[in-house]
């Protein structure tokens, strides 16, 4: 006996590849080069950068030998607007939000403590109020730095604020007057 072919439910639809979300296309760093122009201070090829001292390579718009960089710190390096499934919004990106965001560099008392570096002077308050809000609503730390200017010149010294509970803030301004690094 030959059987009928079984209907569908009238509720029930193929899902096809095509439609379902796509993952999101990795960030691309260039035209940015807030990491290569200072304001992390790092070495390239036993080259010190720092504000004031960019990367020999970087453009302003890009690096000249992308292809060719070193592995660390360039290929290693992703910040936190690049890193995958990064909480920052396209608006952060650090040559427009003028703040470089690192993502867990440490930890106090179990939790999560992030550190923002000025692509500049100083982080813009939008961009400021946005990292202290995602760090109040996430249960997270956030140190924050601005660089310090002499005679007109960016020197390779930061003040470091920080954002979290009173206890952090404190243990956080004396681990600086000690001389500690930000991470």
């Amino acid at each position: 006996m030959k059987r009928a072919p079984r209907r569908r439910p009238a509720h029930f639809h193929l899902i096809r590849n095509d439609l379902l979300p796509k993952p999101p296309a990795p960030r691309e760093c260039q035209p940015c080069t807030a990491c290569c122009d200072g304001w992390l201070q790092i070495r390239v090829n036993g080259v010190p950068v720092h504000p004031g001292r960019p990367c020999p390579h970087s453009t302003g718009s890009g690096c000249d030998d992308y292809k060719n960089r070193p592995v660390d710190p360039c290929v290693h390096f992703i910040c936190g607007w690049r890193m995958d499934a990064s909480p920052l919004p396209e608006w952060m990106k650090p040559n427009d939000a003028k703040v470089i965001v690192l993502f867990n560099q440490r930890t106090w008392r179990g939790l999560p403590v992030d550190i923002a570096v000025p692509v500049g002077r100083r982080i813009p308050p939008r961009a400021l109020n946005w990292l202290q809000e995602f760090a109040r609503n996430n249960n997270r730390m956030l140190l924050y730095s601005e660089q310090i200017v002499e005679n007109g010149a960016y020197t390779q010294q930061q003040t470091v604020s920080a954002y979290g509970p009173l206890e952090f803030q404190q243990e956080m301004a004396e681990g600086a007057r000690r001389g500690e690094p930000l991470s």
